[in-house]
């Protein structure tokens, strides 16, 4: 299959330039021969491929330079397909350094064909590269709406400090989620996020009209500084935990039970009334825990302002859990030298390859009203009265 495609490109391109000659009237894009065979890397294993070799003579009448064919499929001197690429950064995120990549990965694949110490390291400045490209890109041609944030510890050998990345996805006017920001935070602190979110706003983001995250004070801490119209949801995978570690194991099956009855509610004043049964039903033996959920009330229930559709994407940050479920919080520490530059340029490709899988958020059409301000009562848009004709004059 690959090598039926890699032909159908090379076909593509001379048909492109048939008619071009020289002065003899010979073809200046022609079919020469092919390259000497190479292994590539898939997640099947190692494929031998013989890719088509093109013969182009055109040349740039500004530069002088000859014109080249590069295949887009495999381009030159390529030993391995994009699904290794994904694999490297999660291997590194998930503690193994990059002098065990050669043997692991061949022992997986069945072939160390393509990966060297050298091709590790010359991929991982590569991401360097395009991390902080990503980094410095201008925001002001794109909106986001709903903003998720979270602070992932990484423990891999860094310093002094285990590496916290500071990661933000947001979802469009069109409704498709997208990486926003990811950055090398300090413990999550006010400050750390601030900077991030000063730097994002430099950049031309409009504030968000809603964004999501876990208890962390230093991201709305930061947040009320530089986006304080931007509306809090508290995510609630995280604030179930911190509600039942407040409670009795005997009591955890009643309690998630009761908890599921106010996030799953049918609006917010089932919601409400959940919140009252909750709070009777604990109360009186457990304040603390019933706490959690009144004391940050409007912030775990803000989500039902809004449509209706968008409410399983709104109560957590599992955009991002799920992404850096398999890497956060490991206790497994790699052996080799780690940097923080390496580990910020793995979860920007981690995160990247994740990104083309994302679905876009249920009723995508229904983002953009949220931005325009429209009103939703249990979930569902409120028309605005029409006006209504005023009577003519007597």
């Amino acid at each position: 299959m690959l090598a039926e495609a890699l032909q159908s490109e090379v076909d593509a391109y001379i048909d492109r330039f048939v008619g071009e000659r020289d002065e003899q009237g010979r073809r200046l894009v022609v079919r020469n021969g092919s390259h000497q065979p190479r292994q590539v890397l898939t997640s099947a294993g190692a494929v031998e491929v013989v890719a088509p070799r093109v013969n182009d003579r055109r040349v740039d009448p500004g530069t002088g330079e000859r014109a080249r064919f590069s295949s887009a499929i495999l381009p030159p001197w390529v030993r391995k397909t994009p699904k290794i690429n994904e694999v490297l950064p999660l291997l590194y995120l998930h503690g193994l350094s990059s002098g065990d990549f050669v043997p692991a990965l061949g022992q997986f694949l069945g072939s160390t064909a393509g990966l060297s110490a050298s091709v590790i390291t010359k991929l991982t400045e590569t991401w360097k590269v395009e991390a902080r490209a990503f980094s410095q890109r201008d925001l002001s041609g794109v909106d986001y709406v709903y903003l998720w944030a979270d602070g992932i510890h990484v423990n891999i050998r860094l310093e002094e400090h285990k590496l916290c990345l500071l990661v933000m996805i947001g979802v469009r006017a069109d409704g498709r989620k997208e990486l926003v920001a990811l950055a090398d935070g300090y413990r999550e602190s006010v400050e750390s996020w601030a900077d991030l979110l000063r730097d994002c706003a430099r950049r031309g983001m409009r504030a968000p009209v809603l964004a999501v995250g876990d208890g962390a004070l230093g991201f709305w801490g930061a947040l009320r500084e530089v986006f304080p119209q931007t509306k809090a949801q508290r995510c609630w995978f995280h604030k179930i935990a911190n509600v039942l570690g407040a409670l009795p194991h005997s009591a955890h099956p009643g309690a998630k039970k009761a908890l599921a009855e106010i996030w799953d509610a049918e609006d917010k004043r089932h919601a409400l009334d959940a919140v009252s049964r909750f709070t009777a039903a604990y109360g009186a033996k457990f304040p603390k825990a019933v706490a959690k959920i009144t004391d940050d009330l409007d912030e775990l229930l803000a989500f039902y302002d809004y449509p209706a559709e968008h409410w399983i994407h709104l109560r957590t940050t599992n955009p991002i859990e799920s992404t850096f479920a398999t890497v956060r919080n490991r206790s497994k520490i790699t052996k080799g030298p780690g940097s923080r530059a390496a580990g910020l340029a793995m979860a920007f490709k981690l995160i990247e390859a994740a990104q083309a899988r994302w679905r876009a958020v249920n009723a995508p059409h229904l983002v953009a009203l949220v931005r325009a301000g429209a009103g939703f009562e249990a979930g569902k848009l409120v028309e605005r009265p029409k006006e209504q004709p005023q009577p003519e004059a007597a």
